[in-house]
């Protein structure tokens, strides 16, 4: 079938089949954990696995302020930093220092960046650290001003799009069976900007969504879809998860997978 084919039966013919309850006790099984990056990489995985296709998940964009700060010593000069964000996730950097700094000088960093800069953006306590804290020890203002350089750069490392199970996609003739079409096709998982802007932009819909390559200009391979659909944290459409595949998927099966797994991630996410 042609892409318009293919889209007429989507939109017109298709009849969705329920997902097993035993199928959505596993994806919902399987999000119960506590870090909030941690189930989205979950979400990944499960789509994958369920589909046996590519599992893909928009993530909320990194917040780059802190709840809490803790610091560990690990060795001379080298320092653990743990970062808290507001949502609750949970980031581990590890600092060179220039001094080798006792454990109560670590404790006395943490809780005066606790103290003072709970809640700000990490650029926000750096540009208040000389300001506020001048009378602080010069060791101690060190570490602070490390920590929040590191936590700055943490939150502008994070990649915002997670995919498991590209490899699935190499043996499907449809994708794998000519050099063009998996050039394209590594392009879009290596660079993941035109995945990213298609992600971003179902974000502003409701519900499933699929895009057929050649019957959507977002989609850069003729025989190539996804379908997708957004998830929420506390009622707020927060990012977009999804499946990408051959455009011959069985749209019935994966549908429902792509559907609950979005609602099952909203609630894992949301507070209660």
């Amino acid at each position: 079938p042609t892409p318009r084919g293919y889209r007429l039966f989507v939109d017109t013919l298709l009849t969705v089949q329920p997902m097993a309850q035993q199928q959505a006790q596993i994806i919902q099984g399987s999000l119960q954990v506590a870090e909030p990056q941690r189930a989205l990489a979950t979400a990944a995985q499960m789509l994958s696995q369920l589909s046996q296709f590519a599992g893909v998940v928009l993530t909320p964009r990194r917040s780059s302020s802190f709840r809490q700060v803790e610091f560990l010593r690990l060795s001379d000069k080298r320092v653990l930093l743990i970062i808290v964000t507001p949502d609750g996730d949970v980031q581990n950097r590890i600092l060179q220092t220039q001094h080798d700094y006792t454990p109560a000088q670590l404790v006395e960093a943490a809780n005066m960046l606790n103290q003072h800069f709970a809640g700000a953006s990490f650029d926000e306590a750096r540009r208040r650290l000389g300001v506020e804290l001048s009378d602080l020890r010069g060791e101690i203002t060190q570490l602070m001003e490390a920590a929040v350089q590191a936590g700055s750069r943490a939150a502008e490392e994070s990649d915002p799009v997670l995919l498991s199970g590209e490899r699935n996609l190499l043996g499907i003739t449809d994708l794998a069976g000519s050099m063009d079409r998996m050039r394209a096709l590594f392009d879009l998982f290596e660079h993941k900007t035109r995945l990213l802007q298609l992600l971003d932009v179902s974000g502003r819909a409701q519900g499933v969504q699929i895009f057929i390559g050649g019957d959507s200009a977002k989609v850069p391979l003729d025989e190539l879809s996804m379908v997708v659909a957004p998830y929420e944290v506390d009622g707020q459409v927060v990012g977009t998860l999804g499946v990408i595949g051959p455009t011959r998927m069985a749209y019935e099966r994966v549908i429902p997978i792509v559907d609950v797994t979005a609602k099952l991630l909203s609630s894992a996410l949301s507070r209660e």
